[in-house]
């Protein structure tokens, strides 16, 4: 029987781990390679081997409610979208108010984790660590890996001719701290990604030139969404997933297209993605356009060669002169403690039923927790699969058959193109909503809609016609907290109240109350159309 876990890692998913084993009344040991909890939300001068690094001004791309876990809410005077250190404070308040310190071994890295002699009939696991030069190893009934995947940078040059020539500097996006390393540079960011945007604008405040190399481009949005309300809580509810995963994949991408460019044309500003079948991860900043616009960034197509001081780009034969280079190229990820047969990285992926167990093990007593790329918060998400993952573990939620968990790891790698709703061009991409909500009902802790609209009829409305945020799966079912309803009906005070820093009066709205009383009627038919 599952009693003592070992949890790898103190970042977002190895501090959610600790509190869903004490939840369960399992005993946790955290084994924590720096001196501190946060992983990638604590910012250090310098970076650190083994763990994620971030710049100084990284703001989250999610708000504070989508981001929350499911039962402890960000203080209502934090702001809508929050700065790293803000992210680092919730969570040193989430471990305090759990008690979740006192089961971490700080400075303490795990070396090794193999399979005990006879696993096959105790699923346990021998964890070897090291801790100021000193080696020691102990049994574990289980384990969670919680080491993320932002911590070894990809950084391919074989596929940049001429950057060994090249005598200005360059490095990858994990070793950005500061702006300044560009005053009066002629910068080039390579890549699409949030960080390669992020760094981009930045440097163009202080650089000579600035511009962005992409071969596939990508969709830009605001964080500041319809009626200037977060862009996640307009756009991830259930009743806009019902819409999207209900409709042809190529009417579900126009009206993600369509959408987007309401803000500004892609296509006039070189941005555009090049594949619109799948949805790549949008670029969240609300600065480019306005950069692009006033000439302070320029975006180019992918390089095709790297000489001494400059470069040239595809399909130009004009060379542009480049002082740094900055790879936003990704990462990749691996496990060194763990053996190949355990589990096994091929292309950027691992054969992980549930993005999370490795189906070939006799016992499931080993889990992956944050694998996964959610078209949202990551929060509630890898919440939610160490909530599933400690009651696997105590057997109360029964893995299916190896065949039938191998059927599904493969149908997911084959990352087809759906003929209804949203397809991904990475197999860890997902929809977090429908993701969550899966694993939800495996535990019985989906809230049933349908049932609330008789019982509970605001309750219900706002569940279905709101933000999808994480208090949602503490309803009902295991782990029930008595403060969930009260948490969604209060999301949107906790939303307006750190912008509402000037108090004014707003005249009765007829038309308002008209809608929300013909939302009522509408919440029936869409609920009847949703569970038809």
């Amino acid at each position: 029987m599952v009693k003592r876990v070992a949890i790898i890692g103190a970042g977002v998913s190895g501090l959610t781990s600790i509190k869903c084993c004490l939840d369960e009344g399992l005993e946790p040991t955290c084994f924590e390679r720096s001196d501190d909890i946060g992983g990638l939300w604590r910012f250090t001068e310098d970076v650190e081997d083994g763990r994620p690094s971030l710049y100084k001004s990284m703001f989250s791309n999610t708000c504070k409610e989508m981001s929350a876990f499911t039962d402890f809410p960000y203080p209502e005077d934090f702001p809508v979208f929050l700065s790293n250190s803000q992210v680092l404070e919730y969570l040193r308040m989430y471990a305090k108010h759990f008690g979740l310190l006192k089961h971490i071994q700080f400075k303490t890295t795990v070396i090794s984790i193999r399979k005990c002699p006879d696993f096959s009939a105790t699923g346990q696991w021998a964890i070897v660590t090291e801790s100021h030069g000193n080696q020691e190893s102990a049994v574990f009934d289980a384990v969670m890996v919680c080491i993320g995947y932002l911590s070894d940078p990809s950084l391919p040059l074989e596929s940049f001719p001429g950057i060994e020539t090249f005598q200005g500097k360059y490095f990858h996006s994990r070793y950005y701290k500061h702006p300044d390393v560009f005053e009066g540079k002629r910068v080039l960011v390579i890549g699409m990604g949030n960080s390669g945007v992020d760094i981009a604008v930045e440097a163009c405040r202080v650089a000579k030139k600035v511009m962005i190399s992409t071969g596939q481009g990508a969709w830009v949005i605001s964080r500041v969404f319809d009626n200037g309300y977060p862009w996640d809580m307009v756009f991830l509810t259930r009743f806009m997933n019902v819409i999207r995963n209900s409709l042809p994949g190529p009417i579900t991408t126009w009206l993600v297209a369509h959408r987007t460019s309401q803000w500004f044309d892609h296509a006039n500003y070189g941005l555009i993605p090049k594949d619109r079948d799948v949805i790549r991860e949008p670029v969240l900043n609300d600065d480019l356009p306005g950069c692009i616009i006033t000439g302070k960034i320029s975006v180019k197509p992918s390089l095709k060669e790297i000489k001494e001081n400059s470069v040239v780009f595809q399909n130009s034969p004009t060379e542009e002169p480049v002082d740094v280079i900055v790879f936003a190229t990704g990462y990749k990820f691996s496990f060194p403690f763990l053996e190949e047969s355990v589990v096994k990285v091929e292309k950027k992926q691992a054969s992980l039923y549930k993005y999370i167990f490795p189906p070939h093990l006799e016992k499931p007593t080993l889990a992956i927790i944050g694998l996964i790329k959610p078209f949202g918060a990551v929060m509630p998400v890898v919440e939610i699969q160490a909530r599933w993952v400690t009651r696997v573990f105590k057997g109360l939620c029964q893995l299916p058959p190896v065949s039938t968990m191998m059927e599904e790891i493969n149908e997911t790698k084959k990352n087809k193109i759906r003929w209804f709703g949203l397809s991904y061009d990475e197999i860890l991409k997902t929809d977090c909503l429908v993701y969550i909500d899966e694993l939800a009902s495996l535990m019985g802790t989906k809230p049933n809609v349908l049932a609330l609209l008789f019982k509970d009829p605001i309750l219900a409305k706002n569940i279905f016609f709101g933000p999808c945020t994480a208090y949602q799966y503490r309803l009902t079912g295991p782990g029930k907290w008595d403060g969930a309803r009260n948490a969604i009906l209060t999301q949107w005070d906790r939303t307006v109240k750190p912008t509402r820093t000037r108090v004014v009066e707003e005249p009765p709205n007829f038309c308002f109350n008209l809608l929300k009383l013909i939302g009522l009627f509408a919440l029936f038919a869409a609920i009847f159309l949703a569970f038809k």
